[in-house]
């Protein structure tokens, strides 16, 4: 049997997306989670093949890209097929940063969410037709970037946030284009003060743009 978990913090999708996932052959939808930090939990204890994670949980602290990554970083055989609202760059992107195999948004058929669930089990990756292109310009944009990385004390994940607020984004806007709770926003921005070893936003925002950051859209 393939054993799904479902994630996400609407009880009606997730309720039905657990009974179309559990009237498949060979699927056993083991449990589902209403946030990131359940999610993960329930990870840990039950070992599922496959979990189907929305991105936004909510106002809890974990988002769903944060979820996958902290499931992926304790059990890295497990398969993440996103399904969500998001069709946007940011979102998408930041899902397969965090390693997840699959994304599709939430208008997919049930043969489609069938096939991707059975696809990413099988070490597959899986796109919808929506984001296929955009990931596609994406993964091939990486496999020829070089060329140093601006402010190597830094995690990717705090250059990307550090890259919006110097381009003018506040915190909210920051949350909504990297799929992030505005408590982690916060968080990684309290990291980056840290580390480069400043003391406003504003200092760090001109380190940013210094080393070339925040001159995108």
């Amino acid at each position: 049997m393939l054993s799904v978990l479902v994630v996400d913090d609407h009880p009606v999708f997730r309720m039905g997306m657990s009974a179309l996932l559990g009237s498949l052959a060979g699927v056993d939808v083991v449990a589902e989670a209403p946030s990131g930090e359940a999610a993960v939990t329930a990870a840990a204890e039950l070992a599922p093949d496959v979990v189907v994670m929305d991105l936004h949980l909510g106002e809890g602290a974990l988002s769903g890209v944060d979820a996958t990554r902290e499931i992926l970083r304790l059990h890295p055989g497990v398969a993440v097929l996103v399904v969500t609202m998001l069709d946007d760059d940011d979102s998408l992107f930041a899902s397969m940063r965090a390693g997840a195999r699959g994304y599709l948004l939430k208008g997919a058929a049930p043969a489609e969410i069938e096939r991707a669930v059975r696809a990413v089990a099988n070490g597959e990756v899986i796109l919808g037709p929506a984001v296929a292109s955009r990931a596609m310009h994406y993964l091939m944009g990486h496999a020829t970037a070089g060329g140093p990385v601006p402010l190597p004390e830094l995690t990717s994940r705090e250059r990307e946030v550090l890259d919006l607020v110097a381009r003018g984004l506040d915190n909210l806007a920051v949350s909504r284009r990297l799929a992030l709770s505005p408590k982690t926003v916060r968080n990684h921005l309290s990291n980056i003060l840290t580390k480069l070893r400043t003391a406003t936003r504003a200092e760090a925002i001109v380190r940013a743009r210094q080393s070339g950051l925040g001159g995108g859209p």
